[in-house]
């Protein structure tokens, strides 16, 4: 099949990072891969693994975007895909005026991800007029049904997949170790544990400063880092994150780390991850990634995040919004000289792409004997 894929840009997030990852599995198994997007750090990394990516201005929500349908009805007639899976509202939204001018022979199906729990309205409800919708998470897909009127055949849950494989084969080398003490000498004999995410309210971070609060009066070897950059026009908070950390007394057992590109690394570093976002997450990749890596996660029990620890590591389930009880299954998980994580075949890249696969080849048939 020739597949293209559509998303507003290529920089590091979960559905970017998700992206050229089913990008790469779909050239492995012999189909054609394109990309259409703004462009972004990951674009490179997508063209070595065999895809082809097309530069297009189609992030910007603004009807400024609307100036690339007829660019986009170009590209659908020049390259004739198989398959259009749109991941982000507004790109769906030009896909969407582009196909309607295009002669209904000569149309490529449309599938759609819901990668969240979009607000309800006029403008997010383009994600429901694709021939096929898939759902991250049964959180999501309960959320499609509830807010807006679709089939439930309509809808398939897929949920996003790890590649298991390079997560647990990894290994921190004597180099990358030597330069992380040398950067980060407080963390030496120290209890890694890892909060990432971008800096963001919902995401937990205040949570995570009151939760180590509390642990450190107990495991004085413990040493919490915060994983992520602050995005424009977030610089407040973590300026309130920082006096937040004064006010804790947390200065030496609370480190801002920003943004990182060795992520695999520090999963295998941390001693535990936390996931602490403070309304329910669609999925939560990094509790997947983390586990993948051996390393064991307490997450807050609600969202995606929830439903991929019943699956698959429920001794780090903890009540929402509890930071004493965060606190203390931590040190639970602490204790544990070898965590039984168990990963579903479902949570696995393989298994998202042979499920995305079976969508398309669905919605291909349907489309073929409607004809």
């Amino acid at each position: 099949m020739r597949i293209l894929q559509a998303l507003p840009a290529l920089y590091s997030g979960g559905v970017e990072r998700g992206t050229v990852e089913f990008a790469s599995d779909l050239v492995k198994r012999g189909h054609e891969s394109f990309v259409v997007s703004k462009g972004g750090p990951m674009a490179e990394q997508l063209r070595g693994q065999g895809s082809k990516h097309i530069f297009m201005p189609i992030h910007r929500k603004s009807l400024a975007s609307f100036g690339q349908v007829l660019p986009m009805r170009k590209l659908l007639l020049e390259l004739k895909p198989d398959i259009v899976h749109v991941r982000s509202r507004m790109p769906a939204w030009i896909i969407y005026l582009a196909l309607r001018s295009i002669p209904e022979s000569q149309r490529p199906a449309a599938v759609s991800t819901f990668h969240g729990m979009y607000s309800v309205n006029p403008y997010s409800a383009i994600m429901t007029r694709a021939d096929h919708i898939i759902a991250v998470s049964q959180c999501v897909r309960e959320y499609i049904l509830k807010n807006y009127p679709v089939p439930e055949e309509k809808l398939t849950v897929i949920q996003r997949g790890v590649d298991v494989e390079a997560f647990r084969q990894r290994e921190l080398t004597p180099q990358w170790l030597d330069r992380w003490f040398r950067n980060y000498p407080q963390l030496t004999n120290q209890k890694i544990i890892m909060m990432p995410g971008r800096i963001s309210r919902w995401k937990g971070q205040l949570d995570f400063l009151a939760m180590m609060a509390e642990l450190v009066r107990t495991r004085p070897d413990c040493h919490g880092i915060i994983v992520g950059g602050a995005e424009p026009g977030k610089e407040h908070f973590l300026e309130e994150l920082e006096k937040e950390r004064t006010r804790l007394n947390l200065t030496d057992k609370v480190s801002f780390l920003g943004q990182r590109n060795d992520m695999t690394n520090l999963y295998l570093l941390a001693d535990v991850v936390c996931h602490m976002s403070t309304k329910p997450e669609p999925f939560g990749r990094t509790v997947t990634e983390a586990l993948a890596s051996g390393t064991p996660v307490a997450a807050y029990n609600r969202g995606g995040a929830a439903e991929t620890l019943q699956a698959c590591f429920r001794e780090g389930l903890v009540t929402a919004d509890d930071t004493f009880e965060f606190a203390q299954t931590i040190m639970r998980l602490l204790d544990l000289k070898t965590p039984l994580i168990d990963i579903p075949y479902r949570f696995r890249l393989e298994a998202q792409t042979e499920a995305s696969l079976r969508v398309y080849e669905d919605v291909l048939a349907r489309r073929e004997n409607q004809r």
